[in-house]
């Protein structure tokens, strides 16, 4: 159980060298926090806090913090010779992935029609609007043999790499001929009605033991909603579980692990994606959330909103004054636990020394607390958790130390796909805990982060500088995420701020932000790996670009890039001839099972038109130039 008592690793006991019988600090902080709802926004370069005299400002003015992504790397000019040396030997990679030939060499002729057709099916709005009723019907007509077929010779065959292990060889086997690896992905989805996926919803985010008035004073974001019960709704590139019980939880871990054992069979290089949702009771990962939200809030009330939050501090004096100002504790008192806090002793605290706030304990429902300044108490998140929901809570935690140590044992890199924005600080605090436990000599654990949240630059710059603080690898996957819309509709509707970006060029500007600063972080420290999840050319141009003018190496593997099996090809074998860390997102599962899956694809392709547009030009042109040249009956 190392990984439940690391659930707050980042904290260490308030009472460290202080007397039991002393003031608990947690008898100040609570009066800090107020459960108005004006006072603590969504994301924390929003909050405001209780106004304090200009004179406390003037007397506690910290030195201006530096904006990490704005650094410039200066590389020595003998590492630069190196590096273009070793540069000179290798395969000049096309950026403007135009090359039909070479984009197409791991498929056979007759997958280029196959591709060709599955394309054109999705560019027709009425048959991707109704792909679920028209996939229904078509396997009670054509019956299952016929319809598995059929599948496979369309949509299955091209989006999907075979049932079971044994089938998905072949595919694993010739990617990595043309120098691509894979993220295995067992797809298997089911496919409930939206009355049980509400109901189911409803169920599993509220505790048993919660009572009226202390629902009324919880953070609205990380409750949950009928008109929002399906997470499904609005979303075509990512799956959702939902929870029935913790058999459902334990049929979820085999799943998983038999993919994890997937991905060590088929390749040494291997990855397994997984999601948090699946193995546990997602209200614990709401009310976790909701804890690690407001200790974010109250360190920015502190410290203030001036530059990146990792390099905001807190000096004595601020922190003194502050909580003099505002009546929870006299100077004397503050300068004690300043010096609690100040883990690293440096004279400021700064988050790292903060998120030491939360103690370890067995006891789950102690983290559940927040302070409230009205009326002076600890206010549990929930009075209680239930007995129940207690043994689910570790439960979960013990599913996801399985899974890690199983990725450690077969040498798999473990990916965990990110979720919605009120899941997201549970899920990214667990990764962290898992990393800091299995990434010790090289990265096994992935975190995702998704640049369509504003707060995504900091949540990063502060994961990867508490890893190297604490001396382990650091793994990411940076996506532009797949729950924008949904995000966006749900806090207008139920009356928060909107955690997303404004418009999609500055999720791109936050992603590309995210991505430059995390590649300076991988050439500066090492032990930061970072997975490039895109489908966007010019994103991908931007990172081979920048990876040259760092000097990190195509085949360093410190910098990888993604992108799904079936899409996307003319870039991701153009990567993978070429030398660098390429992998396909590779998805199997018996046919009727992954429908679900397949729906979504047909979604996603119509919503990618542009990119769809020239996969098609580019598929045509090679299937020209095959027939010109006699090739028709080429294979791999």
């Amino acid at each position: 159980m190392e990984l439940l008592r690391g659930l707050s690793r980042f904290s260490r006991s308030a009472y460290d060298g202080v007397s039991s019988k002393g003031p608990s600090f947690l008898q100040g902080y609570r009066r800090i926090l107020a459960s108005s709802k004006s006072t603590f926004t969504a994301h924390p370069d929003t909050v405001t806090g209780p106004q304090d005299p200009a004179s406390i400002e003037q007397a506690t003015a910290t030195t201006q913090p530096i904006e990490l992504h704005k650094i410039e790397i200066n590389v020595a000019p003998e590492q630069r010779e190196e590096f273009l040396k070793a540069e000179a030997k290798e395969k000049t990679v096309d950026l403007s992935f135009t090359n039909a030939e070479e984009s197409y060499k791991s498929k056979s002729t007759a997958e280029l029609i196959r591709a060709l057709l599955v394309f054109k099916l999705c560019s027709y709005n009425f048959l991707v609007d109704r792909n679920k009723e028209l996939l229904k019907y078509g396997r009670r007509i054509a019956g299952k043999t016929l319809f598995e077929k059929l599948m496979q010779a369309t949509f299955y065959g091209h989006f999907v790499a075979g049932s079971d292990q044994p089938s998905i060889q072949p595919t694993i086997d010739r990617l990595s001929k043309f120098g691509v690896g894979s993220i295995l992905d067992y797809g298997v989805e089911e496919d409930i009605t939206q009355a049980k996926a509400i109901e189911s919803e409803l169920e599993s985010c509220t505790s048993a033991a919660e009572q009226p008035e202390t629902k009324a004073a919880r953070d609205k974001k990380f409750l949950a909603y009928e008109e929002f019960g399906d997470r499904r709704e609005n979303v075509s590139s990512a799956r959702t579980y939902f929870y029935e019980d913790e058999h459902k939880c334990d049929e979820n871990l085999k799943y998983f692990i038999k993919c994890i054992d997937a991905a060590g069979a088929s390749s040494e290089d291997g990855f397994a994606a997984i999601k948090l949702t699946a193995l546990g009771r997602p209200q614990l990962l709401l009310q976790f959330s909701e804890c690690l939200t407001a200790i974010r809030q109250l360190f920015v009330m502190l410290a203030g909103t001036e530059g990146d939050l990792i390099q905001r501090k807190i000096s004595q004096e601020r922190f003194q004054a502050k909580l003099e100002a505002m009546g929870v504790m006299p100077r004397d008192k503050a300068a004690t636990w300043f010096t609690i806090f100040d883990h690293d002793e440096d004279g400021a605290i700064d988050l790292l020394d903060w998120d030491r706030l939360m103690e370890p304990n067995f006891k789950m429902t102690k983290i559940f607390k927040r302070p409230n300044l009205k009326t002076g108490e600890m206010e549990p998140l929930l009075m209680t958790l239930t007995d129940d929901e207690e043994r689910q809570m570790k439960q979960m935690i013990q599913r996801m130390n399985t899974l890690a140590e199983r990725a450690l044992e077969k040498n798999v890199r473990l990916m965990i796909d990110a979720e919605q924005s009120y899941f997201q600080p549970a899920i990214s605090r667990l990764a962290m805990e898992l990393m800091r436990k299995f990434n010790k000599t090289r990265p096994v654990i992935f975190n995702t982060y998704q640049c369509y949240l504003k707060d995504a630059y900091d949540n990063i710059t502060v994961d990867m500088e508490y890893a190297r603080n604490s001396g382990f690898f650091f793994g990411c996957k940076l996506v532009r995420g797949a729950y924008l819309e949904q995000e966006r509709q749900r806090a207008t509707s139920i009356g928060y701020d909107d955690p997303c970006c404004t418009s999609y060029e500055a999720t791109n500007q936050n992603y590309m932000k995210v991505l430059d600063t995390a590649m300076k972080y991988t050439k500066m420290h090492g032990s930061i790996n970072v997975m490039v999840a895109s489908h966007n050319e010019d994103t991908v141009r931007f990172t081979v670009q920048r990876m040259d003018e760092l000097c990190i190496g195509r085949r360093d593997q410190l910098v990888y890039f993604g992108q799904l099996l079936g899409m996307c090809d003319q870039v991701t074998f153009s990567l993978g001839q070429a030398g660098y860390s390429v992998y396909k997102y590779v998805p199997y599962g018996p046919v009727e099972e992954v429908l679900p899956y397949l729906s979504r694809r047909a979604l996603e392709n119509r919503g990618l038109l542009q990119g769809v547009m020239k996969e098609r030009k580019l598929l045509t042109e090679e299937f020209t130039r095959r027939i010109k040249t006699g090739n028709i009956f080429y294979k791999p």
